[in-house]
């Protein structure tokens, strides 16, 4: 299954993004905590370049801890600093705005120095569609000042939004890029949300997500739907007519091959993560 997705307007924001950045101090690079590194975007690397970043991994509710803590010590033994928080927490503003003044620190204390006078941090949010950029800047605000939602897309502006008499954000939507090299980042992209269902066929990304959860996560599936030992070991296609079945939908398997993906999005299966530390390549 090809999943290609680059719609005009990010194609737009990526060009905002590379004439704005001039006037921040940081950029706080978000991702999906449940795929840390599947919603990095790599053109973003190549836009930000040298400016200090802060990478948060987002939604760690839904994610599982002990892989949340490999991939926080993985990206900390290749200098990058991050941190892992839940956008709807009460913390986290705290956690951010610590994280924040200590990458910038040396370069704070550099312009105390040469007598410049401290001002507030002045940070760009970027990341992927629905890695909960809009929630996390309705946080820190304080009150829904960005538009909100489940799905991609949500944000198609940018804006100045202040903090804290410390820091602004700039807000910017989200961007994928123009071709995925390899297909598996594309399905666990689709599988989480972050590309809409409306260019997808949800069986096959069902059949993914089960193949994956059969594997990593069995009692997962046993709790929520019921799968025995020898549902298990059976193909992901009769896993998928099995839980069909199971929750009353006959032989409508696109019903069946929704409802999973509603619930891993929404945390019904528990805290799962897709990307693995051993598989990726340091």
């Amino acid at each position: 299954m090809t999943i290609q997705w680059f719609p005009g307007h990010m194609n737009k924001a990526k060009r905002e993004v590379s004439e704005k950045l001039k006037y921040v101090d940081i950029v706080f690079e978000l991702v999906d905590a449940r795929l840390p590194q599947s919603s990095r975007n790599p053109l973003l690397g190549q836009i930000i370049q040298h400016k200090p970043r802060l990478l948060i991994l987002n939604k760690a509710d839904l994610a599982d801890s002990q892989e949340t803590k490999k991939w926080l010590d993985f990206y900390h033994k290749q200098g990058i600093s991050a941190i892992a928080i839940n956008a709807k927490e009460d913390n986290a503003k705290k956690i951010l705005l610590k994280a924040s003044q200590t990458v910038l620190k040396e370069k704070r204390e550099r312009d105390k120095a040469r007598g410049i006078k401290e001002r507030a941090i002045r940070g760009m949010v970027l990341g992927i569609p629905n890695v909960g950029k809009s929630t996390l800047l309705n946080r820190l605000v304080g009150k829904k000042i960005a538009a909100t939602g489940n799905k991609p897309g949500v944000t198609k502006g940018q804006q100045w939004l202040k903090i804290t008499g410390s820091l602004e954000l700039l807000d910017t939507p989200g961007i994928l890029w123009p071709k995925f090299e390899d297909p598996k980042v594309a399905q666990t992209l689709a599988v989480s949300g972050a590309i809409k269902d409306q260019l997808l066929h949800l069986d096959d990304l069902a059949l993914f997500a089960l193949e994956f959860l059969g594997k990593n996560y069995p009692e997962s599936l046993k709790n929520r739907y019921g799968f025995t030992d020898e549902i298990l070991a059976n193909t992901p296609v009769n896993q998928l007519l099995f839980l069909t079945k199971n929750r009353g939908f006959k032989d409508d398997y696109d019903k069946g091959a929704n409802l999973l993906l509603q619930e891993i999005r929404n945390g019904k299966l528990g805290p799962i993560t897709f990307d693995r530390i051993e598989e990726t390549n340091e």
